[in-house]
């Protein structure tokens, strides 16, 4: 409203003014004579002079009058309680410990792949077959040997418990007993190599040897996963180490998926530090109920190392900093039936932040107005109009 008036006034002035000189300084002009021009332009300056001073008058009065003029229009919002859950965010993938290709044990011929890939199969399921060169033949005759030297072995030691016959023919069948029974436990064993059996209940993921191919020891023949135990490890900045603890909350987000969150929890917390980076490792549990989640996904996790039941959240955006390196904002008094307050100064210390918003830990208080938008051009003591509440 002040300048409005200033401009109406100069342009009144300056009109009423000039209008009358307009064709006696053109005349000068148009006359040539220096002198004429040097003392128009000095009666000219003379009567600008008398308007400015008029003008800067006028200009006081209107700001001692008009105190509309010095309302700025702001916003506000509450500070109020809330639980504030602030989370330390880091990289991971996800790794399962029942993922594992399942090498050859015994040299052979494959004779049977007995799965496909994407199968599920149980724990001690025969998943493949090797040509046992004869194995099992030999441990037939060995089990006969062992069924003879175990029915000697019996009856002589019912005769040398009634004292009859010799202690070596005792031993002796005591030692063949043991001697056979033991063969057929090392043939039984190395018969047991030549089937491929699944050490845990999961998914075929991979048939690696085909049906016909000789095969040695070492030889990898299929790769066996279960997506059912899955977990994520990351390396944690040492710093964080008295926050985050086994059962710490954690929310796990897969981007490749929709930033999917997974609700989970800390399940183990390593006990070393690395010397290299100054970090602990940690492993985050990793349900899987739709099946999507698969080892090597790469995920954000955030794990929740803090926690406030009644904190003061403020937007940082309206927080300034004054020279000597306080923060502060602008709260506001009472306000009047015409939505009118005077805007004070509050000294703040701040802690965590999450996001846009940073919590307040001394300065304001419970139910305090703090001034939001137009927080930048307020001044302290200044009246403003609130124009929107939270």
């Amino acid at each position: 409203m002040k300048k409005i008036y200033s401009i109406v006034i100069v342009t009144f002035l300056l009109a009423s003014c000039g209008g009358g000189n307009k064709k006696s300084t053109e005349d000068v002009i148009a006359g040539g004579d220096l002198n004429a021009i040097k003392q128009k332009r000095s009666e000219v300056v003379a009567e600008y002079d008398v308007l400015a001073s008029e003008l800067r008058n006028l200009d006081a009065a209107i700001s001692k009058l008009d105190t509309t003029s010095k309302i700025s229009l702001v916003t506000a919002l509450k500070a109020k309680d809330s639980i504030f859950h602030h989370y330390v965010e880091l990289q991971g993938s996800v790794n399962t410990k029942q993922n594992i290709i399942i090498n050859a044990e015994y040299p052979g011929t494959l004779l049977n792949v007995l799965v496909k890939e994407g199968q599920a199969v149980r724990k001690g399921q025969v998943l493949a077959k090797i040509d046992d060169g004869g194995l099992a033949s030999q441990l037939a005759q060995l089990k006969v040997q062992a069924d003879l030297a175990a029915t000697t072995y019996e009856r002589q030691k019912r005769l040398w418990d009634q004292k009859i016959g010799s202690e070596i023919q005792y031993l002796q069948a005591k030692t063949q007993y043991e001697s056979t029974k033991n063969a057929v436990a090392q043939m039984q064993s190395q018969l047991s190599k030549t089937r491929v059996v699944a050490p845990f209940s999961g998914i075929i993921d991979e048939v690696i040897t085909d049906e016909g191919s000789v095969v040695n020891a070492g030889v990898p023949i299929i790769r066996i996963v279960n997506l059912g135990n899955m977990y994520i490890e990351t390396e944690v900045p040492e710093k964080y180490l008295p926050y985050i603890k086994e059962n710490t909350s954690v929310k796990v987000i897969f981007p490749v998926l929709g930033n999917e969150i997974v609700e989970t929890k800390v399940r183990q917390v390593s006990n070393y530090i690395n010397p290299t980076n100054r970090s602990f490792k940690i492993e985050v549990s990793v349900p899987n109920h739709k099946g999507l989640v698969k080892p090597n996904l790469t995920a954000k996790v955030q794990i929740n190392d803090y926690t406030s039941e009644k904190a003061i959240l403020i937007p940082q955006s309206i927080i300034s900093e004054n020279a000597e390196g306080d923060q502060y904002v602008y709260t506001v008094g009472e306000i009047n039936g015409d939505s009118v307050a005077t805007a004070h100064k509050a000294i703040i210390k701040t802690g965590k932040t999450q996001g846009d918003y940073v919590e307040v830990l001394e300065g304001l208080a419970n139910g305090d107005m703090v001034i939001e938008e137009g927080a930048r051009r307020v001044q302290e003591g200044q009246k403003v109009k609130i124009l929107d509440k939270e």
